[in-house]
């Protein structure tokens, strides 16, 4: 056979692999997504709309959904996708137990078991460091008068 007869072949074959993987996912979504569809559901609808679902009726095909104060009734195909299923987890991300001074320095290596440790211990001794400096600049002698020189502005022109 030709080469070139050969490539094409191998072309249309994968192009065929390709096609089936990607129904079989397809169809593998939709009823994941017709398994989350329960009363309580939040979802949305392919127009955009968002709502809650109130009950869904197998037979008919039918979903009741409340928007707002409007309640819809809709074809279980009209649901583009589902929210918030019903027993959905509540997940406490990572970036939410983090505070924005817990990430370590550039180039520094800590072990997850050391970091709890270590960040109370620097958070205590940093607290301690400011209100220290606060209290030194705040300080005044027995007649009013600032006991701490303040250094010039920075910006200031130099003579």
């Amino acid at each position: 056979m030709d080469p070139m007869t050969l490539i094409m072949l191998g072309l249309v074959a994968v192009l065929i692999f390709f096609m089936f993987r990607n129904s079989k996912k397809r169809q593998a979504q939709m009823a994941e997504m017709q398994n989350n569809m329960q009363p309580g559901a939040e979802v949305m609808l392919q127009s955009g709309i968002y709502g809650t679902i109130v009950s869904v009726d197998e037979e008919e095909n039918r979903v009741t959904v409340q928007s707002g104060t409007s309640t819809l009734v809709v074809h279980r195909n009209a649901i583009g996708q589902v929210i918030t299923p019903v027993d959905a987890p509540v997940e406490e991300s990572e970036a939410a137990t983090l505070a924005p001074d817990d990430d370590p320095e550039f180039g520094e290596r800590v072990a997850p078991a050391e970091t709890a440790a270590a960040d109370s211990a620097v958070a205590d001794t940093a607290d301690a460091t400011v209100a220290d400096e606060v209290s030194a600049e705040n300080a005044t002698d027995v007649e009013g008068a600032p006991a701490v020189e303040k250094s010039e502005d920075k910006n200031s022109d130099k003579e």
